[in-house]
């Protein structure tokens, strides 16, 4: 799409009516909540619409999509206005820095420093990023609050920037397999320790610290093999939740209209009736 004079005023006005709404809704004759917040008070919002933002994504929904980043860019812009009316620094100076910043961390755009491809120009990022922030790591800093998935994700990412990566796809499928393996091992070994606690049935297990650890260590490996397949393994376990929670809804109600419930249901009957649901679901994404 070009980037006419049009468009650009068009923008303009829109960025400015925002700015004007946000402006107007913490004044005196706005809304008596709007005035009310903080930015402390504002986080738990800013990171819902970033959710849903990322669950209208992963649906595909150019309306929604549209919609919940709208919704986002507002409440940064609101947050914003809370910062410059405690503080002084607002919209202008967050903006003026993101675009200073994004300039300088490109400099294979901005200035004379060519990059052969899309990973040296992250590895390039991140150098000057961790020199900025005067950190001792490539790693860099991470959000304790990062969901643990994503955390993984961006670690994985920036030490595959600086080379520290499979080449291919083969090694991580390796390693889930190993961690897999490891997993067994140590089932195992709890076993042949206390037999009789394999077979017993127990609403909550208690899993050794190594058993725990290796766990830990398979998922790490999944999220490893998700990005170098190119998936994003925080929305696809959030689709692949949605999509058992569908599931176990079908055989809900397919053992209510019998006047049945789960307990009184085998295991034989809850497989076929998921696997119904699957054929439902199959028949709704080819019609």
């Amino acid at each position: 799409m070009s980037d006419s004079g049009e468009e650009r005023a068009g923008e303009e006005r829109a960025f400015a009516e925002l700015l004007a709404v946000c402006r107007h809704l913490r004044g005196p004759d706005g809304c008596p909540w709007d005035r009310e917040q903080t930015l402390a008070s504002m986080t738990p919002y800013l990171i819902e619409e970033a959710a849903e933002a990322g669950e209208a994504v992963a649906h595909d929904d150019p309306a929604k999509i549209s919609e919940e980043f709208g919704d986002l860019v507002f409440l940064g812009i609101f947050c914003l206005e809370l910062l410059r009316e405690r503080a002084g620094i607002g919209v202008e100076d967050a903006l003026r820095g993101a675009a200073e910043k994004l300039v300088r961390r490109h400099p294979h755009v901005y200035g004379g420093a060519p990059v052969e491809d899309g990973d040296a120009a992250y590895h390039q990022w991140q150098q000057i990023k961790q020199r900025e922030q005067g950190t001792a790591s490539l790693l860099g800093d991470q959000p304790a609050g990062l969901a643990a998935l994503i955390a993984a994700y961006r670690t994985q990412e920036k030490a595959g920037a600086v080379g520290f990566d499979w080449p291919d796809v083969s090694g991580p499928l390796a390693k889930v397999r190993e961690e897999l393996n490891e997993i067994e091992q140590e089932v195992a070994a709890e076993a042949a320790l206390a037999p009789e606690a394999a077979t017993a049935p127990r609403a909550t297990p208690t899993p050794s610290p190594a058993t725990a650890r290796e766990v830990g260590d398979l998922l790490f490996a999944a999220v490893n093999l998700a990005r170098h397949l190119g998936v994003d393994p925080e929305r696809e376990l959030r689709i692949a939740t949605g999509r058992f929670r569908e599931r176990f809804h079908h055989i809900e109600r397919r053992l209510a209209d019998a006047g049945r419930t789960f307990k009184g249901s085998s295991l034989e009957e809850m497989d076929r009736l998921w696997d119904e649901a699957k054929a439902v679901e199959a028949g709704k994404d080819h019609p």
